[in-house]
């Protein structure tokens, strides 16, 4: 008989007690303490892993560790390679999680086709082969080596992956797959932590990257042990909004890249589009100036992007003044609000503000604090701001605007998609740093309030 041992553990950070208990002392959430069972293997059953008779690790020096060139497989996307590093990194775990609906799975059956070169196994335990048959037809495309398995047991899995040796695996999702060695439900913190640790096992051995698909909580945070996201390579969180035609990929965690990229796509009928300027589509085309409207040049990652920042200030005439921000944090948009009434004097405390990222983005960028400082002073004033004209600096309590980092990068993008000017802070070009010779102009300006000049608001 195996051993059986039996703990208690939360369901939403992981934490495991040895009795049960109402509420967890870590992630301070009730009625989240489950009890599960987790069954040892017996000495007689034998893992895949060790028919394979691979030699044992040893300790070696760090200066005798061969190091060659670092090779990446192409995913045939430009986007999910720029937010993966430059492509897939063999013996790679990466978990990808979103919303349901959001595209994860589309995107991942996406580039299963497209790698026509690569022996592509795709796992899923959610969906038929039928289903995701049609799901490849309504993509428009077919790849020869794509194989296609629904199965949500381990060991089952890895027998089939043993006899198919795939250059790429892609699970659909980790929450539905289960391990037999853990006696408890799929989708438990018990089984969730296991399956990960025997594909991460797997993807170490065998060189062979492998692809999770993970649910998130309704706070939005990946479902399961937090443990999951330091057990895999790369963490994806592909966000979006369901009213919006837009798919946003970023790079949570990344041991092969940089952490703050991001890729663009856009959901059609027949699968998601590469948006490859996104600047032109996230600003609004208008055939006259509106008020209350400005273009912020933001970072995204190495990536420079020019947003639209759309803003309105009303009377409040329900008492207690709104303040309301989608796409940008509300504290910060009430920290600008106290600098203009306080450093401009605008008489925004009895007034309704609400503002908006367009396209449905969210923006942490500071150096859009500038673009949403002109927007509502534009639509205080009621007075329409020149469409060609973009802002880049982050704005400090006592009405300073603060220099930014890779504003020459900012500065090429509004210039190649023909704006005539950008304010910038004067500290950027300070300690002897002249200013680039551009077609577009240059507004160097140390204070918020000087925009009120300089915009004639």
């Amino acid at each position: 008989m195996a051993k059986i041992k039996t703990t208690f553990a939360c369901q939403q950070c992981g934490s495991t007690y040895a009795k049960w208990q109402g509420k967890c002392n870590t992630c301070l959430e009730w009625n989240t303490i489950v009890e599960e069972v987790i069954e040892k293997p017996t000495k007689g059953e034998i893992d895949w892993r060790e028919i394979e008779k691979q030699g044992q690790a040893k300790p070696t020096r760090l200066k005798d560790v061969q190091v060659g060139k670092t090779y990446r497989m192409d995913t045939g996307d430009s986007e999910l390679n720029r937010v993966l590093g430059g492509g897939i990194t063999p013996g790679s775990l990466v978990l990808m999680g979103g919303e349901p609906g959001i595209g994860k799975s589309t995107l991942l059956l996406q580039v299963a086709i497209q790698l026509k070169e690569r022996k592509i196994l795709y796992i899923s335990g959610e969906e038929s082969e039928k289903q995701i048959q049609q799901r490849a037809l309504r993509l428009g495309n077919t790849n020869d080596e794509c194989y296609i398995l629904t199965e949500t047991a381990t060991h089952k899995i890895f027998h089939f992956i043993r006899d198919l040796q795939p250059d790429i695996v892609i699970v659909d999702s980790i929450q539905t797959v289960h391990s037999k060695t853990i006696d408890s439900t799929p989708g438990s913190v018990a089984q969730i932590r296991e399956c990960t640790a025997e594909f991460q096992r797997f993807a170490k051995e065998t060189n062979t990257p492998v692809f999770l698909v993970g649910h998130i909580t309704k706070d939005g945070q990946i479902a399961g042990p937090k443990i999951l996201e330091h057990i895999v390579d790369t963490v994806l969180q592909f966000e979006g909004d369901r009213n919006h035609i837009y798919r946003i990929l970023r790079t949570i965690k990344n041991r092969f890249g940089s952490t703050a990229e991001l890729g663009l796509y856009e959901m059609q009928g027949h699968g998601l589009r590469i948006v490859e300027n996104p600047s032109e589509i996230l600003i609004t085309q208008k055939d006259d100036n509106l008020g209350g409207v400005a273009i912020a040049a933001t970072m995204e990652g190495l990536r420079p992007m020019l947003i639209e920042v759309q803003a309105l200030v009303s009377t409040a005439f329900y008492g207690t003044p709104q303040r309301s921000a989608t796409g940008f944090d509300a504290r910060r948009l009430n920290m600008l609000l106290a600098v203009l009434e306080k450093r401009v004097g605008l008489n925004i405390g009895t007034k309704d503000v609400f503002l908006n990222i367009a396209g449905g983005l969210k923006v942490e960028d500071p150096a859009i604090d500038l673009s949403i400082a002109a927007a509502l002073m534009s639509a205080y004033n009621d007075v329409a701001i020149d469409m060609k004209f973009a802002f880049a600096g982050e704005v400090g309590l006592s009405g300073e605007v603060r220099a930014v980092n890779r504003v020459d990068q900012r500065i090429q993008e509004a210039e190649k998609l023909g704006f005539d000017k950008i304010f910038v802070s004067k500290y950027n070009f300070s300690k002897g740093k002249k200013i680039p010779q551009q077609k577009i102009e240059i507004v160097l300006i140390s204070k918020v309030y000087e925009l009120l000049k300089q915009l004639n608001l």
